[in-house]
């Protein structure tokens, strides 16, 4: 799932100060004393986005400032007939370097050129190359100060509850490299203004305000005017709009910066290459699919698309058994799948968090299914199961919670039960963890023993078992 579209208006701005986070929040301690200002961005402009006010704040106040760019941002414009990536991402380097020229002049420029979208699978590399440069240039060598004191050095990155993967994976190196060299983690928002909701705003416990003064404010604008190829249209074909439109241009054009310091999360060495922080960052929330399926009953297109037709067939015809006494499935979305696994169990359970989701699927199911909205993996039916069925949904965890979900499923499973995993191979930027990632993670456990596995480019298929497993054909006798 997409779960935000830079194409569209989103929250507006209107809105956030209608909402009034930005009057409660509490301010930003800053002290004089910074000696260093490392700011990591995923893409060429969300340094200007997020924290263009704090690079004009410390580099005026002396600091030395590094800016290190993970991406060249080249996937900004997919099919442009414009500009090629390679062209995209020489063009957004000079911009970059124009942007940082308005806020902080003479400032270290760090190009790493890991592929945009790419981070997930880069992120040893973009771990490796951090630290190494800030060893390298002296910065960070280890705490400052009294111990009591903020750190003279700030290393600064895209927060990781902003709903961009390759934002979320900068903000997880980024916590685990301040840990090791003793720097102070600040996080800047830069999405999450465009998707969240601005009466309710989740998350926002460990934020603080950062006031400008108007020339900090001017010089971000300036800063933000340079990366022309993201805030104007690259011509009039409708693939080269602007990817940041008015609204986020108006959130990132206030008088405050809004930064994140979790000191229960930066405080020791961070999460580790292949760790996923804490939940409330790395799983998608609920409120996500509240928004996906809000005035949409098929936003999938399970009952219009040959290609989940097709995959639900090759799932039941997987199932190593006619007949099953009593069936849990996670994730069970509109009950398109549920309905055919009902038809194979005595009793059938589904689960999801979704309410809109849910009610299709109460109308498509009636009494044929037991329908309950649970936060999974922290809420999880009491009963047991012979069969338990993870289609489309282990990749919405992080790597903690998708542990605790493996684990609760193998926990919900009868001596003789068998637990199905299904999902999509490709990547998508906003989930947290891969299909690969996720059935990975089940041939990894020792309380599980593979029976049925079937692959293809689009999509894996896994059928466990407790061990040993049994073929279907010696379970018959018939090998």
């Amino acid at each position: 799932m997409v779960t935000f579209d830079h194409r569209d208006v989103g929250t507006t701005e209107q809105a956030w100060r209608a909402g009034g986070l930005l009057d409660r929040l509490p301010p930003l301690d800053l002290p004089q004393t910074v000696r260093d200002l490392v700011v990591l961005a995923a893409h060429p402009d969300d340094e200007s986005l997020g924290a263009g006010g704090l690079l004009a704040r410390l580099a005026h106040q002396g600091a030395a400032v590094t800016v290190v760019v993970a991406t060249d941002g080249e996937g900004s414009h997919p099919g442009s007939p414009t500009f090629s990536p390679e062209a995209l991402a020489r063009l957004r380097r000079r911009e970059l370097l124009d942007a940082v020229d308005q806020v902080a002049p003479g400032a270290t420029v760090v190009f790493l050129g890991l592929p945009d979208g790419g981070l997930r699978e880069r992120r040893d590399d973009l771990h490796r190359r951090l630290s190494g440069l800030m060893a390298s240039t002296g910065v960070g060598a280890g705490p400052g100060g009294d111990g009591e004191s903020p750190s003279p050095v700030v290393l600064c990155a895209p927060w990781r509850g902003d709903g961009h993967r390759d934002h979320r994976i900068a903000g997880e190196v980024a916590a685990a490299v301040a840990g090791e060299r003793g720097a102070r983690l600040l996080e800047y928002p830069v999405w999450w203004w465009h998707w969240a909701e601005a009466d309710e705003p989740q998350g926002t416990e460990h934020m603080r305000v950062l006031p400008l003064a108007p020339e900090e404010r001017a010089a971000k604008v300036r800063a933000l005017a340079a990366h022309r190829t993201q805030v104007e249209p690259l011509s009039p074909d409708p693939r080269d709009a602007a990817t940041v439109g008015p609204e986020m241009l108006r959130h990132a054009d206030r008088d405050v910066e809004v930064f994140v310091e979790d000191l229960s999360l930066s405080a020791g060495p961070g999460p580790t290459a292949g760790s996923a922080g804490s939940r409330a960052v790395t799983s998608l929330p609920a409120r996500f699919f509240d928004d996906f399926y809000r005035g949409r009953t098929d936003p999938w297109g399970f009952e219009s698309r040959w290609y989940e037709e097709r995959k639900r067939a090759v799932t039941l015809a997987a199932l190593p058994r006619r007949r099953f006494r009593a069936g849990l499935e996670i994730g069970c979305s509109t009950g398109v799948l549920t309905a055919d696994l009902a038809d194979r169990c005595d009793r059938m359970v589904g689960v999801d968090v979704a309410e809109a989701a849910l009610a299709v699927a109460r109308e498509r199911l009636g009494d044929r299914a037991e329908l309950l909205r649970l936060e999974t993996p922290h809420e999880w039916p009491a009963d047991r199961f012979d069969l338990v069925v993870l289609s489309e949904v282990g990749y919405y965890y992080g790597a903690q919670d998708l542990e605790v979900a493996l684990s609760r499923a193998v926990g919900s499973l009868t001596q003789d039960g068998v637990l199905v995993a299904c999902h999509w191979r490709h990547p998508v930027p906003e989930y947290p963890l891969g299909g690969d990632d996720v059935h990975a993670a089940l041939r990894a456990r020792a309380d599980l023993a593979l029976l049925v596995r079937h692959v293809e480019e689009d999509f894996v298929l896994e059928v466990f078992s407790r061990p040993p497993a049994l073929s279907v054909a010696r379970e018959a006798g018939l090998a």
